[in-house]
């Protein structure tokens, strides 16, 4: 592989995260932090957070999308 081809694979998957951070950022804003499913454990100071709600949710839509754009 080539520099070329390993810069343009690193500015797609840029723009992918950069995609899915601004998708976070609506969902938060919907109130779509916390959803039925979602684990949330606290101990003392220690909080650990686990969004299965929200990700079978994202894995949902993600999959109907790219159904949509790449179906033949």
């Amino acid at each position: 592989m080539d520099l070329s081809t390993i810069g343009r694979v690193m500015i797609f998957g840029a723009l992918g995260l950069l995609v899915l951070g601004g998708l976070f950022v609506l969902l938060g804003r919907f109130g779509l932090t916390r959803l039925p499913g979602d684990l949330s454990f606290q101990r003392g100071g220690l909080t650990v957070y686990f969004p299965i709600g929200l990700m079978i949710l994202l894995s949902v839509v993600g999959t109907i999308i790219l159904n949509l754009f790449f179906r033949r």
